[in-house]
């Protein structure tokens, strides 16, 4: 990252410039059958580009290094600008004056062997297979470990860089009975390895695959019930394209013109954080230093979320919310760790009474992330009288922001998955479609 170097080679050939630096080191072990399945180890390194010269951006990317990069990224850059169109609301973000100081970088589960890694999965992977007779088979076992460093410069003086480690833990079992075949995925990660428990994630995951076994069909009914962790998940996947200003500036979000109104439960307190999730990092895709901003406070809309560009065309700060997929691919705005806050507790089973748990929501994809109307395939246990009956082909639906407006109690085992996290959500109301 020799700022010098860049500033003599594109200072002539754009108005105002950025490049983002990216180096990653990857490795995936996979068991099966209580020995290791394959080991791979990927890295990657390169460049991105993106240059203003007359109101129009570029983009563009690269391999290589040094004088070949600056070569490549330019004569790229030149091809495609005179296919591009003005905007006078591009730019790229001043100088920070600090960023978050994130504990991020696992020195220690990097050093620690392969032998200790591959043991530990192989001892999750035979827990599963030893859990239960009923199991007949583990898929998807796999530990990855990722090393990520990212540096970024620009032509207004902005100069920083980062790195953090990712461990992410995976298994599914599967378990059959009577002809009838059930399997259950589960997966966790961390940005440090100690922080993994391959045991309890084995020992939940063949518990919870035995337990849909003999699974019935609920009655069709509204049901008070409990949305596990990685089901509010699911619910936020689908909601927060709502609260970014992309989608306020195309009219794709029925939060515009809502600021400063409750639309939620009052228990409900929704923040997207930069420093949580598993996109945590320093900054953003822009450079911008990471924060955490509360979107929804206490049931009460608070305001979107914006990267460089749409704060330049509604006239509003970056939020730290420009989002880069990879190197392939320039920043957009988009959330980073979007979350439910943690509540007080009172929403588990010992509260639940007589209702449902949903484990799982199929067709997510499907759901309208404008409207929130949902119709998703729901599969998880039915609590009546004490006792735990598994249900599935049942059909949940309804919007999702009247699903949020009836949250009677928040868990306090708030728990990320990937770059969404939530707490368990009891809901009064939820409407089932079953026999």
């Amino acid at each position: 990252m020799d700022t010098e170097f860049w500033t003599d080679h594109l200072k002539h050939v754009f108005d105002s410039y950025e490049l983002c630096f990216t180096k990653e080191r990857a490795k995936k072990y996979e068991a099966a059958d209580g020995d290791l399945l394959s080991k791979e180890v990927k890295e990657e390194e390169g460049i991105s580009l993106r240059g203003i010269k007359g109101g129009k951006m570029v983009f563009s990317y690269t391999y290589e290094q040094g004088e070949k990069a600056a070569a490549a990224l330019v004569e790229n850059a030149r091809t495609l600008m005179p296919f591009l169109d003005e905007d006078p609301f591009y730019a790229f973000p001043d100088r920070a004056a600090a960023y978050p100081s994130l504990d991020l970088w696992d020195e220690r589960g990097l050093k620690l062997d392969d032998d200790s890694k591959v043991k530990a999965l192989i001892n999750m992977e035979s827990i599963i297979r030893g859990f239960d007779a009923r199991i007949t088979t583990t898929r998807n076992c796999e530990l990855h470990e990722s090393e990520i460093e990212i540096g970024m410069i620009n032509s207004n003086g902005l100069e920083t860089r980062a790195a953090k480690t990712v461990y992410a833990l995976s298994g599914m079992a599967v378990a059959a009975q009577k002809g009838e075949e059930v399997s259950w995925y589960d997966w966790a990660w961390s940005a440090h390895y100690k922080a993994l428990a391959p045991p309890a994630l084995g020992k939940g995951i063949a518990e919870k695959a035995v337990s849909f076994l003999s699974g019935q069909v609920l009655d069709t009914g509204a049901y008070t019930g409990l949305l596990t962790p990685a089901c509010g998940c699911q619910i936020l996947e689908i909601l927060s394209p709502s609260f970014l200003a992309e989608n306020l500036y195309k009219n794709k979000t029925r939060l515009k013109e809502k600021a400063g109104q409750k639309l939620f439960s009052e228990l409900l307190t929704v923040v997207d954080s930069g420093t949580r999730g598993i996109g945590a990092f320093a900054f953003d895709g822009e450079g911008v230093p990471s924060r955490e901003n509360i979107v929804v406070r206490q049931g009460v809309f608070e305001g979107f979320l914006y990267d460089t560009y749409y704060g330049n065309v509604l006239k509003n700060a970056s939020t730290g919310n420009g989002v880069r997929s990879g190197i392939k691919e320039p920043p957009r705005c988009a959330t980073r760790g979007f979350y439910i806050d943690a509540g007080q507790g009172g929403a588990s089973t010992n509260e639940l009474g007589n209702g449902i748990v949903i484990e799982e929501l199929m067709g997510t994809h499907m759901a309208n992330s404008v409207t929130g109307d949902f119709s998703l395939g729901a599969i998880g246990h039915y609590y009546s009288g004490g006792k735990r009956t598994p249900f599935k082909g049942v059909i949940f639906s309804g919007n999702l922001f009247d699903v949020l407006s009836n949250v009677r109690a928040v868990g306090d085992d708030l728990t990320f998955y990937g770059a969404y996290g939530s707490p368990s959500l009891l809901i009064e109301g939820l409407k089932i479609s079953g026999k």
